[in-house]
Formats: C-alpha cells, sequence, structure tokens
C-alpha cells in the first residue's frame, strides 16, 4: 500500500481533500479487486478518491506515474512484468534521439495514422513509447539527461494527420459526405488522445529517473482553479469559465449562513443583565440586540488590460452571479479611463465567454494610448462616479497596481476609501513582486486592504470571507 499513499500524498499536494477514510476505502477496494487489471485499479481509485469530474484530469496525470502501464516495443513480444523494472527495451530499437532519420519518422507517421484510423489504443500506446524513446531524448548524460513530450510532438506534427487518417476512415467505414464534420472532431480528439499519451509516457521516462513525487508535483498541471490567473492560457480560462455558476452557488448559500447569524445580533449586555436579577445575576437568557436586515452595495472597479483581464473578468463574472446577493452591484472597468460596465455583464450574464472582447469592444476603456494608468482611472472614477460610494457600499479594485511609470494619485484612493465603508484591493501578483519595477502596490497598501489573489480557489475564499454580510 506504499504506492497508494503515495498516490495520495501527490493529490493531496494538487489541493485534492483526500481524508483517511477515503484512503481506506481505496485500500479495500485496491484489496477486493487485485491489480492485474490496471484500467479496473483506475477506476477504483477514481471512485473511492475524487470529489468531483474536474479533478478526473489531474488524477489520471498522477495515475499514470504511480501505476505505469507495461509497455512493449513493436519489435519485441513481451515487457517487463513489473512495470518499475523494465528496461527501455523500446529505445534500443527505435534509436538515439534524432537518429533513426526522415525515413523512420516518416514511417512512424504512417503507423500512427493507421492506429488512429483503427482505434486501436494498445497499439498507440506502443508507438507513443516508441516516438519518446527516438525523438524525445535530450542531454549528453548516460543514455540521456532527460525526456521532452514538447520535442517529440515537434518532430511528430500528429495534428498533420488528418487528412491521411480521415482518408483511411472513409475507405475502410464508407462514411457518408454529411457526417465529415463529425468525424474531423472525432479525429481530432483521437490525436489529442495521442498527444497526452506522448506526454504520459515521457513524465514516466522522466519519473523513473528523478522519482515520481517530485515529477507529480512539478511536472504534473494542477486543476484549473489553483492555476496562476496570470499564467493561465485560454482553455484554462474556459474551464474556469464553466466553474463560475457551481461558485457562485457555493458561495451564495455561503454568505446566506453568515447573513442569518448576523441578523441575530450581538448581545445587549444593560437588558442581559437585568435579566439576570430573577435568576439570581445569573444571564441564563441573553439578550440580543436584533439587527435591521438590509443587504449592502457592492462596486467593482476593474482594470482589463493585459494580463490580469482574465482574473478581471472571472472575478466580474462570478460576482454578477452573487447580485442577488447585495441591494445593488455596479461594475466599472478601465485601461486608462473608467466606464461602467454593469450593464454589458448583465446582458452576457448567461455566457461569460467573450466578456472581456464585449467589454473592450463597446466601453471607452482607453484614451491616447493603451497602457494601464492607476491614476487617471482613479482620478476619472472619483470625478465621474462618486455617486457610487455611500457608507453602505464596499469596493473591490481588482488589478496588480502597475503603473507603467505614471502618477499613482493615490489621494484619489484615499478618498474612495473615505467615502466607502470599506476597500478591499485583490492583487493577481505574488507579495514579492509587489514594489517592483513599476508596481506601486505597497503605497496603494497603505490606504487600503490589499489582498494577494492568484488563482481561483484563493479567489473564491477571499470573496466568501470578505463580502459584506
Amino acid at each position: 500500500m506504499a504506492r497508494l499513499t503515495a498516490l495520495v500524498a501527490a493529490l493531496r499536494d494538487h489541493g485534492f481533500g483526500i481524508g483517511t477514510g477515503e484512503t481506506v476505502d481505496a485500500g479495500l477496494a485496491l484489496e477486493a479487486i487485485g491489480f492485474t487489471d490496471r484500467r479496473r485499479v483506475r477506476e477504483a481509485l477514481a471512485a473511492t478518491l475524487l470529489h468531483g469530474e474536474r479533478q478526473r484530469p489531474v488524477f489520471d496525470r498522477v495515475f499514470d506515474l504511480y501505476f505505469p502501464a507495461k509497455a512493449t516495443a513493436p519489435t519485441t513480444a513481451t515487457a517487463p512484468d513489473d512495470p518499475d523494472d523494465r528496461a527501455d527495451a523500446i529505445h534500443a530499437t527505435a534509436g538515439a534521439p534524432g537518429g533513426a532519420g526522415d525515413a523512420g519518422l516518416a514511417g512512424l507517421r504512417a503507423r500512427i495514422a493507421e492506429a488512429l484510423a483503427a482505434g486501436d489504443t494498445a497499439l498507440l500506446d506502443r508507438l507513443a513509447a516508441e516516438a519518446v524513446a527516438g525523438w524525445g531524448a535530450y542531454g549528453s548524460g548516460p543514455g540521456t539527461d532527460g525526456w521532452s513530450s514538447y520535442q517529440t510532438l515537434s518532430r511528430l506534427r500528429p495534428e498533420t494527420l488528418l487528412a491521411r487518417v480521415r482518408a483511411a476512415r472513409t475507405a475502410s467505414g464508407g462514411e457518408p459526405e454529411f457526417t465529415d464534420r463529425l468525424l474531423d472532431d472525432e479525429i481530432r480528439r483521437a490525436i489529442e488522445g495521442f498527444r497526452e499519451r506522448v506526454r504520459t509516457e515521457a513524465r514516466r521516462r522522466v519519473a523513473d529517473r528523478q522519482g515520481r513525487d517530485r515529477v507529480a508535483r512539478r511536472a504534473v498541471a494542477g486543476t484549473a482553479d489553483r492555476v496562476d490567473f496570470l499564467l493561465a492560457g485560454r482553455e484554462q480560462l474556459d474551464e474556469l469559465r464553466r466553474t463560475v455558476r457551481p461558485l457562485a452557488r457555493k458561495l451564495a448559500t455561503r454568505l446566506a449562513a453568515r447573513r442569518r447569524r448576523a441578523a441575530r445580533g450581538e448581545i445587549d449586555l444593560r437588558r442581559t443583565l437585568r435579566g439576570s436579577l430573577s435568576t439570581g445575576g445569573v444571564p441564563v437568557r441573553p439578550v440580543l440586540r436584533r439587527r435591521r436586515p438590509g443587504r449592502p452595495e457592492l462596486v467593482l472597479l476593474c482594470d482589463v488590460s493585459g494580463s490580469v483581464a482574465g482574473f478581471a473578468e472571472f472575478t466580474m463574472a462570478l460576482v454578477q452571479a452573487l447580485h442577488d446577493q447585495f441591494s445593488r452591484v455596479r461594475v466599472f472597468a478601465f485601461v486608462n479611463r473608467v466606464d461602467e460596465v454593469t450593464g454589458l455583464l448583465a446582458r452576457g450574464a448567461a455566457d461569460p465567454a467573450g466578456l472581456g472582447e464585449r467589454i473592450l469592444a463597446e466601453a471607452r476603456l482607453t484614451g491616447w494610448h493603451g497602457q494601464s494608468d492607476y491614476g487617471t482611472a482613479l482620478d476619472e472614477f472619483v470625478e465621474r462616479y462618486a455617486d457610487a460610494l455611500g457608507p453602505r457600499t464596499v469596493v473591490f479594485v481588482l488589478g496588480d497596481a502597475r503603473t507603467n511609470r505614471a502618477d499613482p494619485r493615490a489621494e484619489s484612493l484615499r478618498l474612495i476609501a473615505e467615502r466607502a465603508r470599506r476597500v478591499h484591493w485583490l492583487n493577481p501578483e505574488q507579495p514579492a513582486l509587489w514594489g517592483t519595477g513599476d508596481s506601486v502596490a505597497p503605497l496603494y497598501a497603505e490606504l487600503v486592504d490589499m489582498w494577494p489573489c492568484r488563482n481561483a480557489r484563493r479567489l473564491g475564499e477571499l470573496i466568501g470571507r470578505l463580502l459584506p454580510v
């Protein structure tokens, strides 16, 4: 069970909430089904350890490191029984990196196309191993210093096999013409599956050399909600947008519970002591000072320029999904000019994708240049939208506080802080970078509460804790 506990530890490093009871259940499941069928082992562990389907991609990559498949070279009959002790027999048959030459590469591409057309997953596994062994090695150490899936895929270019696989499929299956688009989508998924097989094989080889635990921590991408906003790609941002509604429902439930607790009010000490006279001075029945129910107002001031745009878009969509929790929500976006985008958010609430493009296209956010200027934006907000601030207003500023060497105009932020009930600044950069280069984060942090907020998980924690009730 040492391998199971190592797998659980690696998953916990990626933020999976796996308890002792779930680990025991996984061990009992493995005891019941055995280890002969790797697919059943994978599904049993997934069923006992995971809490949601979105965790499955990360689980599969970590599982492949701790329970690797038995690979066989295309020219050998069998592979070693123990995945940990198997030698790289495939490397001997495929040759040193680049040694097979263009002819060998062309032949491998042809076999990959045939396997994709036939849907032969076992053969695709073997071809992925052969590809990494032949074209993924780099370095000058004994055998090699490492293995690179990027280098392998750059040489193979499996995405260019679409036409060849389609021709093979239509020739063998006689696919009608009207299904061409569906067939192309299926082939693209199969090609992406092969690319993932190459990545898995490269990670497996690196793990054999450097250790599974290290590779599991460093080479396996985490779930989308743990990806740094400033480093997230388009696919990861798209996946984050799909989590807006579930996260909003969770936060709404949390806010409603906080509101119920707050509505009970604090202890009225005077009335409690007066009532305790009938019980000998013991406050058996505390008297609470009831709070008048009322929902606060929320204002978002968001930098939508450059790399922070994805962070701002996700936060705006999340707050829009929570708008029923507040008496009023107003959203303002800026680059170096400020414009209200509350209406744009309301119109696009059902489809958060493309929100940033709509805001940049329809709102007036730039003046004489396209770089962010916090000082000018804060000045304009105070001048044009001071009516948005009041004693019940909580303001969230979203941005990295990088002014491109412009005047930060801290007095405008101070004025906002004086007029609003509370101001929170969510900064997607790590605190170690605050104050470096053109960052004026330390200056702004002296005036308002500034919080590091690098990923969606941290954002959910902060929103749930800082939103007023």
